[in-house]
């Protein structure tokens, strides 16, 4: 089985940036429930993880609906994908087409067609909820291969698919799962706002009642691991929680990654039982000792940051949940 599935262009997508993820997700086999994703995007990280159960989620229908069709007959989607048109004025017909009647291998392979040959993979629709990109290209649409396709659909057995708010995912999230969560976010920023394209506002109410429910979560005892804008009023939403600020980001101009303060972060709760508002004062301090971490005072005075150092606690090829100063150091505070 391939290391790496990469098969939509998605923006924001967290496929470049793996190797400063990864080391702080658990390993597939110690998520002994299911592996969560309310905000499926690209699914790059689930890929990555390759979990033996999965949910998920996003509120992007014609997204899921390009799950579901490849997980149902990658082959038939990808014959389909394979016979459109190669030519900008095919690309606008396509893209052109109401779709409503054809059924789910079809509108799965246009998708598919328009994410691979619109303009740097940008995914993007107007206010009546149409796809309007421009067209890019067919460079990449054939970098995409039917192995690849077939292994997509093969992993996604594996996966439960959904079509709604973040919040209904993570509400029903249990003990022993795990949730990655990678909301839409503009490094830096307190959040994407625009009136005119769906699927692309994304505000201060929206990362609250977020916030508000992972913290249900963390009470429940689910482990999970969010990226998220830097911005001061979003980091105080979780200021009883780990943060990491990652060396490089994604949210820059499309295709480009940005290695010069890209603003963005990593938040996770280690084991959520021993975080919540009845946790003894002493535990964040013993947490950062055995993991490394250094707490600062942010600017603003009710934010709490901790960031971690360059440390062999958490280098890239050790993942967090499984590293013995973790397991030692959680099994302790039991």
């Amino acid at each position: 089985m391939p290391e790496m599935v990469r098969f939509i262009r998605y923006p924001g997508g967290k496929q470049r940036i793996l190797e400063y993820i990864l080391p702080y997700l658990p390993s597939r086999n110690l998520i002994k429930g299911k592996y969560i994703e309310p905000f499926v995007g690209g699914g790059a990280v689930f890929f990555a993880v390759n979990p033996e159960c999965a949910l998920l989620s996003d509120i992007n229908k014609e997204l899921i609906d390009l799950y579901r069709g490849i997980r149902l007959n990658p082959s038939k989607v990808w014959e389909i994908y394979e016979s459109f048109p190669q030519t900008k004025k095919g690309y606008y017909e396509i893209r052109a087409l109401r779709v409503g009647n054809k059924n789910l291998i079809y509108r799965a392979a246009r998708t598919l067609y328009l994410n691979r040959t619109c303009f740097k993979g940008m995914w993007r629709y107007n206010s009546k909820g149409e796809f309007n990109i421009g067209y890019g290209g067919q460079d990449r649409r054939w970098v995409l291969s039917k192995e690849t396709l077939n292994e997509v659909g093969y992993r996604l057995k594996l996966a439960s698919l959904k079509c709604c708010d973040f919040q209904k995912v993570i509400d029903a999230s249990n003990e022993e799962d795990f949730i990655f969560i990678d909301p839409p976010y503009r490094p830096g920023e307190l959040g994407i706002d625009n009136a005119h394209y769906v699927f692309n506002s994304f505000g201060y109410k929206d990362h609250l009642r977020l916030a508000t429910a992972l913290v249900r979560a963390s009470d429940r005892g689910v482990r999970w691991v969010m990226t998220a804008s830097c911005h001061p009023e979003i980091l105080s939403l979780f200021n009883k929680y780990m943060v990491k600020h990652l060396p490089k980001g994604i949210g820059g101009p499309p295709g480009r990654l940005v290695t010069d303060n890209p603003k963005e972060v990593l938040i996770y709760n280690l084991n959520s039982a021993h975080l919540g508002n009845t946790s003894p004062p002493s535990f964040a301090s013993r947490s950062a000792t055995f993991l490394g971490i250094s707490e600062t005072t942010s600017r603003i005075p009710s934010v709490k940051r901790y960031t971690l150092e360059n440390s062999s606690s958490t280098s890239a090829g050790e993942n967090l949940w499984s590293s013995p100063a973790f397991l030692s150091s959680f099994s302790s505070l039991q």
